[in-house]
């Protein structure tokens, strides 16, 4: 995947709206030794929701963040809170039974109520608004899925009906309809969360990475990177990828993909409602306020990280379509995220390991965390105080079922495979004085493969490909300006630091 922006030169950075329209809060690293009731790791939707839950019964939590809080796949989200999350729930009967796929809706249900009680009782100002859920097919044979899924709904007693028609110039065959669902401005209600952690004397450190668990002292005690420790009686793994894997082998068990988000203003009025496509490349269609117009947030085009074509055909072919179906009269913003799938599409949520009850986990949202994500953090809370959950049992990371995680752990196992060897054998055609000001591309240096990127400039960046988590070798993300690893979704920087799990150590640098 080689740079197209023409010199490097992007038309719109990749900033969200979400970040650059809020003020969000700062908080200092962590400096010394600390101890806590509950340590939790990640400062997104379920770590600070989880930290508020835990605040609000007296418990003192300790919220440890990469990087600034509410910055990962939170603040990268396009913030539908809804429990459509594409074709499920037929294939959930299939697979987990009738019984589990009606409590996973009830579960992302309870959370959506969660987040409406709660905006209510902080009077919270999110641009939180009720809207209906649509996924529509455009080929015949997902109309067949989707209806389908409308047939699950109706199993499941879920609110909903079947439609032919939506409100835009695309041609549909059928779209299911998950009625009074929300979406609201995500960040702008963590903020007011974060207020009540930390007015209930929850502590918060920002730029502090967790790297281990030291599990031979009487309690848990959180390593980061600099050496500081928190002990604590819990310790929680919010960090997307889990920090800790405490022989989970959780990379075996997840694959990373990236997916991409356009925020427009429209010659057409956009209609309301939440619109996802079932057939492939996904896309997926809601709004926002902006000031005193609508942000249309134009996403999808997702594919597995590292193994995509160049990031800007992604959000070429996304301007397309939003061309097609609105007209464009702007494109304000363009960013990407990163989601983390399971085995079987339910997210991995409660003790890491079976034998490991005060160390737990939340991951796998599947691009659907506002929802997902505020279940985990309720279910994490009441394992925490020791309260019955009736979700623990559907969420459990110790859970295994046939069909379909055999097929998938060998499908995603093999990819794995193909792409260590493939990355081995590619010969680089390029030298660094091929590479134009802020491009970036694997190179040949002294005979072996690097990476290089060149800075606006000049200044050159050389870091070995070679992943410091399982050696696959990594690719160019033009759009995002990283390195990213084909086979379990690590990312590192032009400099070789990490942004993505389950990579702990940076890429080597390479000596001209």
């Amino acid at each position: 995947m080689t740079e197209e922006f023409p010199q490097g030169k992007m038309p719109y950075e990749p900033e969200p709206f979400w970040r650059e329209s809020t003020q969000v809060h700062s908080f200092s690293p962590l400096t010394i030794d600390t101890e806590v009731d509950v340590a939790i790791v990640g400062g997104g939707i379920t770590g600070i929701t989880t930290g508020y839950l835990l605040s609000k019964q007296g418990m003192k939590v300790a919220i440890l963040e990469a990087d600034q809080i509410s910055n990962g796949t939170t603040g990268h989200t396009t913030a539908k809170i809804t429990a459509q999350h594409g074709l499920v729930y037929d294939e959930f009967i299939q697979h987990l039974g009738e019984e589990k796929a009606k409590q996973y809706y009830q579960a992302n249900a309870d959370a959506l109520d969660f987040i409406r009680k709660t905006v209510g009782e902080l009077q919270i100002e999110c641009d939180l608004t009720e809207e209906d859920a649509y996924i529509y097919a455009i080929s015949d044979q997902y109309a067949k899925k989707v209806m389908k899924e409308y047939e699950a709904y109706q199993r499941l007693g879920i609110h909903s009906e079947f439609v032919d028609h939506i409100p835009f110039s695309i041609d549909i065959k059928g779209a299911t309809v998950m009625k009074a669902q929300s979406q609201f401005h995500p960040l702008k209600y963590l903020k007011v969360l974060v207020d009540e952690i930390v007015k209930a004397g929850g502590e918060i450190y920002e730029k502090t990475t967790a790297t281990d668990i030291d599990e031979t002292t009487p309690k848990p005690m959180v390593i980061t990177r600099e050496g500081r420790r928190v002990t604590c009686k819990y310790a929680i793994a919010c960090s997307h990828f889990p920090f800790f894997d405490g022989k989970g082998f959780y990379f075996s068990r997840l694959h990373a993909e990236r997916s991409y988000i356009l925020g427009i203003t429209a010659k057409q009025d956009f209609p309301g409602g939440m619109y996802y496509s079932a057939d492939s490349p996904t896309r997926s269609l809601r709004y926002t306020p902006m000031n005193d117009e609508k942000l249309i947030l134009v996403s999808g085009d997702g594919h597995k990280t590292g193994q995509g074509t160049s990031t800007h055909k992604h959000y070429k072919a996304l301007e397309q379509f939003a061309e097609d179906v609105l007209g464009i009269e702007e494109i304000k913003y363009r960013w990407s995220a990163q989601d983390l799938y399971t085995l079987d599409k339910v997210p991995y949520v409660g003790p890491i390991t079976s034998n490991k009850p005060n160390i737990l986990v939340a991951t796998g949202y599947r691009k659907w965390g506002m929802t997902n994500g505020t279940a985990a953090a309720q279910l994490l809370a009441d394992l925490v105080l020791e309260k019955e959950n009736a979700y623990q049992e559907l969420y459990s990371p110790s859970r295994f079922y046939a069909d379909p995680s055999i097929k998938k752990f060998l499908t995603q196992n093999l990819d794995v495979a193909g792409h260590l060897i493939q990355g081995k054998i590619d010969i680089a055609d390029k030298r660094i004085e091929d590479i134009g000001s802020d491009e970036g591309s694997v190179v040949v240096v002294n005979g072996k493969r690097a990476g290089c990127y060149k800075d606006k400039d000049g200044n050159i960046n050389l870091v070995d490909t070679t992943c410091t988590h399982m050696g696959c070798e990594v690719e160019w993300n033009s759009g995002d300006r990283s390195w990213d690893c084909p086979c379990h979704g690590s990312r590192f920087s032009v400099t070789g630091d990490v942004l993505e799990g389950p990579a702990k150590k940076p890429l080597k640098k390479v000596d001209m």
